[in-house]
């Protein structure tokens, strides 16, 4: 109980400042989850090891135009993506992923194996590739026009 009310609810309370914070000065709030995989994940109706995986709860916490720029920027840079499988998301995007309302929340899963001797626990001599890959990404992603044309209002909204 210590650490949920010292560490927990503090993390969650700033969060959801930082996103209704964003959501006000621009008019919508992007969250980026980054995880660790380990290197051995399968997709299990493929067999495909990703190196990343792009999960948005199956189209429901973040606008598809949104992982799909994910999942075409890291494919455009040589890496093996799924989209959502075998990590769809949990309870970031779960709970602050509202699309329709501005607040979108995408999961990005990347592979140990790209950075991490999983043995001697050192970086790999591609970390600082990587490294730079996601940066690019991030820029892709932030893109300011990405979201302009599905956050206008349709007529009599």
């Amino acid at each position: 109980m210590a650490r949920i009310e010292a560490v927990y609810r503090p993390y969650h309370e700033t969060l959801r400042r930082l996103l209704f914070d964003t959501h006000r000065q621009f008019g919508y709030a992007v969250l980026i989850d980054c995880h660790s995989m380990p290197a051995g994940v399968r997709v299990a109706e493929s067999g495909q090891r990703p190196d990343f995986t792009i999960g948005d709860r199956f189209g429901t916490s973040c606008a598809p135009s949104l992982s799909q720029a994910a999942l075409d920027s890291l494919r455009a840079m040589d890496y093996a993506v799924s989209h959502n499988r075998p990590y769809a998301g949990g309870f970031i995007t779960e709970h602050y992923g509202q699309p329709a309302k501005g607040f979108h929340a995408m999961q990005i899963e990347v592979s140990r194996g790209l950075y991490l001797d999983d043995r001697t626990l050192e970086r790999k001599p591609g970390f600082g590739r990587l490294a730079g890959d996601i940066a690019t990404l991030l820029s892709h992603l932030c893109s300011a026009d990405r979201f302009e044309a599905e956050q206008r209002p349709i007529a009599a909204e």
